[in-house]
């Protein structure tokens, strides 16, 4: 960064520096969000949670709101830090809560993600297909899977293979980005145009827009959901109050 980029960064900072938001990131406490995110006619059409235009960034380390979501569930509420024992795969690791997770000496934290020509992944991300994993029945405690389900196109292979790695009664969670006015699933897997798929899909290398019918099909896949919302009670974090969590479970059959 030249010395006129850290000088810009500086006043940004100071102009935003407040007390409403707290970053868990880094610390930095501002009085407003960052607006980050891509502005699609789509998105706003069907009222796309978790993407399209909004104020939801960090103006020092630029974590998202659906990054400190996952911080806030797994680190503060469910405290999963203080269960050494924990097995856990977390598959397209978000770099920042990666740290976080892997400093937790867990008895075992694996990262993975389909490596893709363009792309820089960190030295403990392993290339890994989530359409075929590479590991036994029922080993993972918990399978964090953040915003990777809507670029798959056998999606409901992907869910069938995270729910057969985890542990009977271990836990997934399994965000997307979910139309809150849809009740169906929006996909058409014969738009193979980038443009068009961004025009429909919100992005480019999207497959679909989730609609309401998310959670039956996380369940005709194998798992018990759970929605959850704790927008409130971290308030402070800048999480985006729509988003719900989708926090699975496989069941005991």
């Amino acid at each position: 960064m030249s010395l006129k980029q850290r000088l810009k960064k500086i006043i940004k900072l100071n102009l935003h520096r407040g007390t409403t938001f707290e970053c868990p990131f880094c610390g930095f406490k501002s009085r407003d969000l960052e607006i980050v995110g891509h502005d699609l006619p789509i998105l706003k059409e069907k009222h796309v949670i978790g993407g399209g235009r909004r104020a939801a960034g960090c103006y020092k380390c630029n974590s998202r709101d659906r990054e400190r979501l996952l911080y806030a569930f797994l680190i503060e509420d469910l405290k999963i830090g203080a269960s050494k024992n924990l097995k856990i795969l977390h598959i397209a690791p978000e770099p920042k809560l990666s740290k976080i997770l892997q400093s937790q000496n867990f008895k075992e934290y694996l990262c993975g993600d389909l490596f893709t020509e363009g792309y820089v992944y960190a030295e403990n991300v392993q290339n890994m297909n989530v359409l075929n994993l590479p590991f036994q029945n029922d080993h993972f405690d918990y399978v964090i899977c953040n915003h990777v389900l809507e670029h798959i196109e056998e999606d409901g292979k992907a869910m069938k293979e995270i729910c057969r790695v985890l542990k009977i009664g271990g836990k997934a969670v399994l965000q997307v980005p979910i139309s809150n006015n849809s009740a169906m699933t929006h996909e058409d897997f014969t738009i193979v145009d980038a443009k068009k798929r961004a025009a429909l899909f919100g992005q480019f290398d999207h497959m679909r827009i989730y609609g309401q019918d998310y959670v039956q099909r996380l369940e005709s896949n194998g798992f018990t959901v759970n929605k959850i919302n704790i927008s409130v009670k971290y308030k402070k974090f800048g999480l985006n109050p729509e988003e719900d969590l989708f926090f699975c479970e496989k069941p005991f059959h």
